[in-house]
């Protein structure tokens, strides 16, 4: 069977599942995000990223609900190394490398966040909530600390949710950090503190 056919199948089951039990649990959403890494001497790193998200709710209690979460995102990020000691002599080329990684130079990513959200509701409009996701990720830009190509991206998060009828308002500081887990020859990776806004809509 066609993957894109089977997308759909699986999404219209979803609606259908949800809505026997009178309750939205799937919404669909767009958050935009920017940050920047911690206070670091080696190293500047500045992003902004957008990602599409998808909601589905996969438990509620009397105190709590438990939902996955699936975030197509692209980041867009500015790096450059500070301390060019970062790059050691005993590398190749270290002269090159040094004069390379200190220009300023564009970070494009492209990655696949798989979330699970431990929501506590307060009052029938607002909740907080804790989210932790993984996810696999592309990045088209060698620098001293990760090499371009595969890597991952793991984030922590809290977040306040305000719901209005059938949308959901969301405030989200979270951390970052993206690592290709010794895949390449350079792994030292970005941390970042970041922050984002979004809309989502339960359908």
């Amino acid at each position: 069977m066609n993957k894109k056919l089977l997308y759909i199948l699986v999404f219209f089951f979803a609606i259908k599942m949800s809505a026997q039990d009178g309750k939205s649990k799937l919404a669909i959403g767009f958050n935009y995000g920017f940050g920047s890494e911690f206070n670091n001497k080696d190293y500047t790193f500045t992003n902004h990223f957008y990602k599409l998200q998808l909601y589905y709710k996969l438990k509620e209690t009397k105190h709590f609900q438990y939902e996955v979460l699936v975030q197509p995102e692209v980041n867009f990020g500015k790096h450059q190394l500070l301390n060019f000691y970062f790059v050691k002599p005993e590398e190749p080329d270290y002269i090159k490398k040094r004069e390379k990684y200190t220009q300023l130079k564009d970070v494009h990513e492209y990655v696949l966040n798989i979330g699970f959200l431990a929501r506590k509701p307060i009052g029938k409009r607002c909740s907080f909530y804790i989210l932790g996701s993984i996810g696999p990720m592309i990045t088209d830009t060698d620098t001293e600390r990760m090499s371009d190509g595969f890597a991952f991206a793991d984030v922590l998060a809290v977040g306040f949710s305000l719901n209005i009828n059938k949308f959901q308002f969301d405030l989200r500081p979270s951390v970052r950090h993206v690592s290709n887990a010794g895949l390449g020859s350079a792994n030292a990776g970005y941390n970042t503190k970041n922050i984002e806004i979004g809309i989502s809509y339960f359908l």
